[in-house]
């Protein structure tokens, strides 16, 4: 990977976003009208080369009309292309599907066309050259807080961390049911790799490519990220089936099975829907869905996204998930689940993160492990180990962003692909047996033992400005629960 060259494309790239902005482009909507011409632009390549050429849009829907047009015509043109390749099936059609051209000056959209992505050869770029330069675009466009495209983004350095402990392998089937823009897709594939891609037979490689790592992604335009992102790491076929599912993932049971899960599901408790657990209980919404997998009706959206992975997952299944601090303590549905989470799997490690590592502020967050077991009378989870990243711990997206090097200690305590027998107690590191869990009022897992230092030293007090951004979170994090609140109690009015 060249690390230069990828740098080049991204500033090449941002450049004009600042020359868009003045005319209400925002950040994300420049990603996508660049997913789109970067599709159309390797497409063209692929049309043209010498070896193998292959037709992925018709003639008529080309780069190269594009190319040919100018003015008012191209405009006119770009719209055509975009209508008629929405409605193709596969990748093509979730790349394009309800696409809309945002560029309305012509002379600015031929600029994109001709000047910054026409003279790359985007085919010839290596793979992690122009993966790496989307990625840092997608980045770029979650720190823009006006776009909301935040919520889709999980820290790259907790991503990466959480791919190292599951240590995903060529024969995983991986999948994210809240994909986002495929970071943790992305991130267990590069881990392949880098550990396999040396041993990887031809069979496993096809596998890999083609429908062993998927996601599923409710917004068309965060899904079209997700698939081009996909792309342009070398996973699916611009023609092909598109490994990329836009739908609800909580309206249906699973359709297969899969060895591991990574997810970081969309913060915000109360779901659009309303969904009816195993138990038969119901409440009144727009639309009812019925989940006989499920083992509690619930309309806290991160509590279904509990049932659904962990429905999701195969016998030895294992799942990394990143869910907010009230799955931890939530009453009524959320005691039934955390107990038969506890009981009919293995949930053998939490890691509490601090805050001010997520663009949607105010989270608090923890990220859950556990295995899907066989049935058996007694619980599968002897331990429950929980690391303490929280307590005396301060970070923020600018000056002190969290990095990868930030969790290594967490990483060698979790001892990956060793026996969790090893382990061993450390000040932030400690096990709770079953039964202590189970003697917990509601089982409540909200679990804490570490001192604030500073509530003890007035030497440890935080600079001001960060005690005022802890402040501001604690009161978005409360007016989000007290949000949910409302909305629940007026769905049962």
């Amino acid at each position: 990977m060249s690390t230069v060259d990828s740098r080049r494309l991204v500033q090449k790239l941002w450049n004009y976003c600042d020359v868009l902005r003045d005319d209400g482009v925002s950040t994300i909507d420049y990603v996508e009208q660049l997913t789109y011409l970067l599709f159309l632009k390797m497409a063209d390549e692929r049309a043209r080369r010498a070896m193998k050429p292959e037709q992925i849009v018709p003639d008529e829907l080309s780069w190269q009309t594009l190319l040919d047009a100018d003015g008012d015509a191209l405009e006119v043109q770009y719209r055509h292309i975009l209508t008629g390749l929405g409605k193709e099936g596969g990748t093509l059609g979730t790349i394009f599907r309800k696409a809309q051209n945002k560029i309305q000056d012509p002379a600015k959209l031929k600029r994109l066309i001709v000047d910054l992505i026409d003279k790359e050869s985007w085919s010839g770029t290596g793979v992690d050259v122009k993966g790496d330069a989307y990625e840092e675009l997608l980045a770029k466009g979650a720190e823009d807080a006006k776009s909301g495209a935040g919520q889709y983004f999980t820290p790259r350095a907790l991503t990466v961390a959480m791919v190292d402990c599951m240590l995903p392998t060529p024969d995983d089937t991986i999948t994210d049911p809240a994909c986002g823009t495929g970071g943790f897709l992305l991130a267990a594939y590069e881990h392949i790799q880098r550990h396999h891609g040396s041993a990887l037979t031809p069979d496993q490689r096809r596998r890999l490519a083609n429908g062993a790592i998927t996601g599923t992604e409710l917004v068309d335009g965060t899904a079209r990220l997700a698939a081009m992102n996909m792309l342009l790491h070398g996973i699916g076929a611009p023609n092909g089936p598109s490994l990329i599912a836009v739908e609800d993932a909580l309206g249906k049971e699973p359709a297969r099975r899969v060895s591991l899960v990574l997810a970081n599901p969309p913060f915000g408790r109360s779901s659009s829907i309303r969904v009816v657990g195993g138990d038969g209980r119901s409440s009144r919404e727009e639309r009812e869905i019925e989940r006989g997998d499920f083992w509690a009706t619930t309309a806290n959206k991160q509590l279904n996204f509990v049932q659904h992975i962990a429905s999701l997952l195969e016998i030895d299944g294992r799942a990394a998930v990143v869910l907010p601090d009230n799955v931890l303590f939530e009453g009524g549905a959320g005691e039934t689940i955390r107990r038969r989470l506890l009981k009919q799997y293995d949930l053998h490690t939490m890691l509490r993160l601090p805050t001010g590592i997520f663009y949607a502020g105010g989270v608090k967050a923890n990220v859950l492990f556990f295995e899907r077991k066989r049935a058996r009378e007694e619980p599968w989870t002897q331990k429950l180990w929980v690391y303490d990243f929280r307590t005396n711990q301060h970070f923020t997206l600018k000056q002190n962003p969290l990095r990868r090097e930030h969790l290594q200690d967490f990483i060698d305590r979790y001892l990956p692909g060793r026996d969790r027998a090893e382990r061993e107690e450390t000040e932030r590191f400690r096990a709770f047996s079953y039964d202590e869990l189970i003697a917990r009022d509601k089982v409540n897992l909200d679990i804490t033992w570490l001192k604030d230092a500073s509530l003890e030293d007035a030497d440890s007090l935080l600079p001001p400005e960060v005690i005022a951004q802890e402040i501001v979170d604690d009161l978005q994090a409360a007016l989000t629960e007290f949000a949910a609140i409302a909305e629940t109690l007026g769905s049962r009015s």
